[in-house]
């Protein structure tokens, strides 16, 4: 998969992108990124690429030429006539659509991914209406620039690629993941989530300082250890994330596992 970050920050991603999965995924050649300077797309000798937004207001705009000019030279064509490719091209902006796994997903599977990252006050409109397929938030709130979310995109993104993962079923057991259960490997694994926050997680050794690991845990009971993890799971999400259980299949084992929760936490 190719990804092509547009930015005005290039030396950002000199970091982030350059361990742990992400630089496995590059080294082995699953993934190709290229971080393109939009001021490189500039024609004045001050490289501007902001201006001061039409009907006035505070702070500045990104111009839309280096933009376009900068998606152009990747060879990317506009969006009125992309239909059916396996591309996309992707704004970053607190206006956008949150991010979740489930969009990860759907980008997973393109074959090229072009990520805008916006600045100041915002990005001209015209990008938004005639190049980007979609914006794309990270969160609830104002970052400086898009340069921070394309690089978790970009991470999100990588770790669901085929040959990405030293174990391919690692991805189908995180939390908001819900390919395992609808893959019959969800409530009845001993390692899925489906869709919940993940159980609790403990190693060697077993015992730490007098903290224990659960007995269950070392029991050799598959089927127990099922029913714990997914206890602990549905207890982590009611407590931190309830809105996950309106997404997710939940059985009558669950639903009256939280029910008993709700009694005991006087909801």
């Amino acid at each position: 998969m190719k990804f092509d970050i547009l930015t005005i920050f290039p030396d950002f991603f000199r970091g982030p992108l350059d361990y742990g999965i992400v630089r496995r995924a590059r080294e082995a050649g699953l993934v190709e990124i290229g971080v393109h300077d939009l001021r490189a797309f500039t024609r004045d000798r001050h490289r501007t690429v902001d201006d001061r937004p039409f009907g006035g207001g505070e702070g500045m705009v990104l111009k839309p030429e280096p933009i376009f000019e900068c998606v152009e030279s990747l060879g990317v064509t506009a969006r009125d006539v992309r239909a059916g490719e396996r591309e996309s091209v992707v704004l970053l902006s607190p206006q956008g659509e949150l991010f979740k796994q489930e969009v990860a997903e759907e980008l997973a599977r393109l074959e090229r991914l072009v990520l805008i990252c916006g600045r100041y006050e915002g990005v001209d409109e015209r990008v938004s209406a005639f190049l980007a397929d979609r914006e794309l938030s990270i969160g609830e709130y104002v970052l400086s620039g898009g340069e921070l979310g394309a690089a978790i995109i970009v991470d999100a993104v990588t770790r669901l690629i085929p040959g990405a993962l030293g174990n391919e079923a690692s991805a189908q057991q995180e939390s908001f993941t819900r390919g395992a259960a609808a893959a019959g490997n969800g409530p009845n694994s001993t390692c899925a989530s489906g869709g919940l926050l993940d159980y609790p997680h403990y190693t060697r050794p077993a015992d730490f300082r007098g903290m224990t690991v659960p007995e269950v845990l070392v029991s050799g009971n598959h089927e127990e250890i099922r029913r714990w993890r997914r206890r602990e799971a549905l207890e982590k999400t009611v407590r931190n994330r309830p809105d996950l259980l309106d997404r997710v299949t939940l059985s009558a084992e669950d639903k009256e596992f939280i029910a008993q929760l709700e009694v005991e936490g006087g909801h």
